[in-house]
C-alpha cells in the first residue's frame, strides 16, 4: 500500500469514529428528546430527564401558554398531554411533565464538567424539523449570558453545534451520550455561535422546581447600577476593584428599606465579599441567606456604614 493510500485509509477510520461517536449519541438519547408545543405561543424541543415523564425546556418556550395547551411530541409519533411542574425565567429554564410511563430520559452529567474541544451534539426540533442533529465541540466555558429576567446566567457552554429557531430547550451532549447543557439561545448573524445552559444549573433548578415549583432565591428590594469611581479613592476604600453598586431606588417595605438603604448609598460589600457590580451583588443572594441577616458595608456620603440587612424569599425567580 502506498503512503497517499494508507494516509486516506487513516482519514477514513478518523471520519468513521467520529461519525460512530455521533451516531451512538443519537440512537442512545435521540427518542428522549421531545417537541414541545405551547399551543398558539410557539413551540421548541425539551427533552425527558425521567421515565414517568418529568421533561427540561426553555422558559421562553413555555412562558406564554396555558397549562392546557402544552403537549409533547415524541419522536416514535406519540403525542403526550402534559403539564407546567415551575418556570425559573433567571436561568430560562421549565419543567414540564409529560403524561406517560416508562419512558425513554436523557441523563444530566453533573459530575464532570465539560471542557472546550470536546465533542458536543445537540438534538432539537428547529424550524419544525422533528429529532433534527447537529455536532461540534464545546468552544468555551465560563460564559456569561443575561436572560430575559434580567439576571446574569453564569458558567455558559459556548459551542459550534449549529442552532436554529425551535433547538430552543433541546440538550447538548458529550460523546457518552451525557447531557452536558439546555440549549438556549443563538446569537443572530454570528455564525458556529451557541449557548447552552449548563447541566450543574439544570440539576439544581430542577431540584427546586420539582420541590417548591419555583426557585427559591433571597431579595432585598432595591435597584442599583454599577458605577466607576477613581481608582485612587478605591484604593483608599481597600476594593479590589474601580467599581461599587450605587443605590438607584428602594422598594417601599422591602427588606432593605427596612435596613435604612438609601438611594444614593454606595454598596462596598456584603458579608465581607466585594459588591463590585449589581451582577456580583446578585449572585451573593442565593437560597441560603434568606432570612440570614448580613452585613452591607457602604459610603453615604463621606461617611462609612455597616447596615444590617435580612433578605427575604424571591419567588418570581
Amino acid at each position: 500500500m502506498t503512503q497517499e493510500a494508507a494516509n486516506r485509509v487513516h482519514d477514513l477510520d478518523i471520519h468513521d469514529a467520529y461519525s460512530r461517536a455521533v451516531i451512538d449519541v443519537v440512537d442512545a438519547v435521540g427518542p428522549a428528546v421531545v417537541g414541545v408545543r405551547a399551543g398558539r405561543a410557539g413551540q421548541g424541543s425539551g427533552f425527558l430527564i425521567t421515565p414517568d415523564g418529568y421533561a427540561l425546556t426553555n422558559d421562553h418556550v413555555v412562558a406564554q401558554a396555558a397549562a392546557a395547551e402544552l403537549e409533547a411530541a415524541l419522536p416514535d409519533g406519540r403525542v403526550l398531554g402534559a403539564h407546567l411542574v415551575g418556570r425559573d425565567p433567571a436561568t430560562d429554564l421549565a419543567l414540564i411533565q409529560v403524561s406517560g410511563h416508562a419512558l425513554p430520559f436523557a441523563r444530566l452529567e453533573t459530575a464532570r464538567l465539560p471542557r472546550p474541544g470536546q465533542l458536543a451534539v445537540a438534538i432539537g426540533n428547529p424550524l419544525g424539523f422533528e429529532s433534527t442533529v447537529t455536532a461540534g465541540i464545546v468552544s468555551a466555558t465560563g460564559r456569561s449570558l443575561r436572560a430575559t429576567h434580567g439576571r446574569l446566567i453564569d458558567s455558559v457552554i459556548q459551542h459550534t453545534a449549529p442552532l436554529n429557531p425551535g433547538n430552543s430547550g433541546g440538550p447538548l451532549l458529550d460523546s457518552a451520550g451525557a447531557v452536558i447543557g439546555v440549549n438556549t439561545a443563538i446569537i443572530a448573524y454570528a455564525q458556529g455561535i451557541g449557548f447552552a445552559i449548563p447541566a450543574t444549573t439544570a440539576d439544581f433548578v430542577v431540584a427546586q422546581l420539582i420541590h417548591h415549583g419555583h426557585v427559591r432565591r433571597a431579595r432585598i428590594g432595591l435597584a442599583g447600577q454599577t458605577r466607576p469611581i477613581d481608582p485612587r479613592m478605591a484604593r483608599m476604600l481597600g476594593l479590589s476593584a474601580p467599581t461599587v453598586v450605587e443605590i438607584a431606588q428602594v422598594m417601599e417595605r422591602s427588606p432593605a428599606a427596612r435596613a435604612g438603604l438609601r438611594v444614593g448609598d454606595w454598596l462596598l460589600s456584603l458579608d465581607g465579599q466585594p459588591t463590585s457590580s449589581v451582577d456580583g451583588l446578585l449572585r451573593l443572594l442565593g437560597e441560603s441567606q434568606i432570612g440570614v441577616p448580613m452585613a452591607f458595608a457602604l459610603l453615604r456620603g463621606r461617611e462609612r456604614l455597616t447596615i444590617s440587612v435580612t433578605p427575604e424569599q424571591d419567588i418570581q425567580g
